[in-house]
């Protein structure tokens, strides 16, 4: 059966694409930013682990001696406990932040085509209608995403299960190893659990990604009638354009009509052609024709002559020939210039143009 004018049947019309994405409509999938901010970061921290670890040390070193060595607490020892902190805030901590960040922006960017728009955060009182709340709440897109991230915890709940339920005698074991190498195997251990972690939610940003495309054309998708409204708003409604046009020709033919009694002479056929010619000796190279008509055009032309006084010449090869092969206010073509220029003699001598 064929689909009703309403149903959204349709792909998204080039217009539609470029005003949907001015408004901040494109396709993104979260999960690939999550993923790929998740891999920096935690390459990252394997990088910036040794700096991170000097700072530590040097903090918990100055807590234990401070503990040791002052009775009280001193501002002296509070200061240096500060710069210490800024210290593994500056090195570690910042850069990694804004590493995670700029990660964010870049596969953002590369998603949206490095689209900017503020349109998305302006203030819409319709965003406060409860029962439009209500149903964008419950839509299909929210339930898959509320699948997804039910699949992200279960998924993430078996791995850390897996890992502490092989490693945990050895986890309690670095209670008793040197803090250096028990560090570093808890965050082996914690880097070997992120990165399986991530291996299985970049199967699923992998999915998302296509999912999110399928779901913005399926959402872009318009109806026959919004191609036709959108039609007309690009190319003007039909019925108006013939409207212009015949109001555009119904001008034209009123300014050319204006130009007959101004002609030298009509050539006619005897009914179905008529052309107007105009022959000023000073300034053209050739005769102009200043009107034409077909059929009723044809006749007004040579009524309007005959009222004007203009002479008015039955010749139809001429008349046709100059009609087909001649535009408007444009000069004959030069194959009619002898059989026009006996006429034109004739005419002249006639009104007494010529001597």
């Amino acid at each position: 059966m064929p689909s009703g004018s309403g149903e959204k049947t349709e792909k998204a019309t080039p217009k539609r694409r470029r005003e949907q994405r001015r408004k901040g409509n494109v396709p993104v999938s979260k999960d690939v930013i999550v993923v790929a901010s998740l891999l920096i970061s935690f390459w990252c921290i394997q990088l910036f682990f040794p700096i991170m670890y000097e700072s530590l040390r040097d903090i918990m070193n100055f807590q234990i001696s401070s503990v040791s060595k002052v009775d009280e607490l001193t501002i002296g020892n509070l200061r240096q406990l500060g710069m210490l902190s800024v210290n593994v805030l500056v090195k570690s901590i910042i850069p990694l932040g804004l590493i995670s960040m700029a990660v964010g922006i870049i596969t953002t960017g590369i998603q949206t085509k490095f689209l900017f728009t503020m349109k998305p955060l302006k203030f819409k009182l319709s965003k406060l209608n409860p029962l439009k709340g209500i149903k964008k709440f419950v839509s299909i897109k929210n339930i898959i995403e509320v699948l997804k991230s039910l699949v992200k915890l279960i998924i993430l709940a078996v791995i850390v299960y897996q890992i502490l339920k092989d490693e945990i005698i050895l986890i309690a074991q670095t209670m008793d190893m040197n803090p250096a190498v028990g560090f570093s195997y808890i965050l082996k251990e914690v880097i070997g659990m992120i990165f399986k972690i991530v291996m299985v939610f970049a199967a699923i940003a992998f999915f998302d990604f296509f999912y999110q495309r399928w779901s913005h054309e399926k959402g872009m998708r318009m109806s026959k009638e919004e191609i036709k409204e959108e039609y007309k708003q690009t190319e003007g409604n039909p019925q108006i354009k013939s409207r212009i046009r015949s109001l555009q020709q119904s001008m034209a033919r009123s300014r050319m009509m204006q130009a007959v009694p101004d002609a030298d002479v009509i050539i006619r056929n005897p009914t179905h052609y008529a052309v107007a010619l105009k022959y000023d000796i000073d300034h053209d190279n050739a005769p102009v024709l200043v009107a034409k008509g077909q059929d009723l055009i044809a006749l007004k032309i040579v009524e309007i002559a005959e009222e004007s006084g203009v002479t008015v010449i039955e010749n139809k090869p001429l008349a046709r020939g100059i009609y087909a092969s001649t535009p408007l206010n444009g000069e004959i073509p030069a194959e009619y210039y002898g059989v026009v220029a006996e006429i034109l003699v004739k005419v002249f001598r006639m009104n007494k143009k010529l001597v």
